[in-house]
């Protein structure tokens, strides 16, 4: 390996880590209060977001399942096509884009206020069509990716993930979810064995 590649790899860690410590602003504001409140308060949390961010909101909508709240990923492509119809009032939608315009996220946003769902925003742009609409905005800080380039899915996917495992265990504090509720539904591998003897 050249001594460059080297340095890149160690300045990525270091540029990451330092993307996920500036989410502690997000974290300690009335806005994360607010997304708890709405999430705890759901019937259904649907998440959507494309490309890397989509990942991030799979993961997450996955881990609101492991805490019995029922949480869904949404692909836009499936969203525009019928899948909206899942999204209710009293549901929370969380649609995460560092941009906020993505154009295909633009018709899903409109059609959450049609439904009377509750928007939560995850979003670097504070001047945008996602921005705007959102009920609450939890802001990315995002320096600079980590790649030399500045252009990979890098710092502002390991921010998303850590904002929403923060969000992930307040709302298990918020409800006092107990690891006696996780057995059941997870009875699966190591974990599953360690929590199912």
């Amino acid at each position: 390996m050249k001594k460059e590649s080297f340095y890149r790899a160690v300045d990525s860690i270091r540029i990451e880590q330092e993307a996920v410590l500036d989410m502690l602003k997000c974290v300690e504001s009335d806005a994360f209060a607010d997304a708890v409140d709405l999430l705890s308060k759901a019937g259904l949390v649907m998440t959507c977001a494309s490309g890397t961010s989509g990942i991030g909101a799979k993961k997450f909508a996955h881990s609101l399942c492991c805490i019995d709240i029922r949480g869904m990923f949404m692909p836009p492509c499936e969203a525009v096509h019928g899948g909206l119809g899942a999204l209710k009032e009293g549901d929370a939608l969380v649609v995460i884009s560092r941009g906020g315009k993505t154009a295909e996220l633009l018709p899903i946003i409109d059609a959450c206020a049609k439904r009377g769902a509750k928007l939560i925003a995850i979003t670097e742009n504070m001047d945008s069509p996602l921005a705007k609409a959102a009920d609450v905005i939890l802001p990315l800080y995002i320096k600079k990716e980590s790649d030399k380039y500045n252009m990979m899915a890098t710092s502002s996917y390991m921010a998303t993930i850590a904002l929403c495992d923060a969000l992930l265990v307040a709302l298990m504090e918020e409800m006092d979810y107990r690891k006696e509720q996780f057995a059941p539904i997870h009875p699966g591998g190591a974990v599953g064995a360690r929590l199912n003897p």
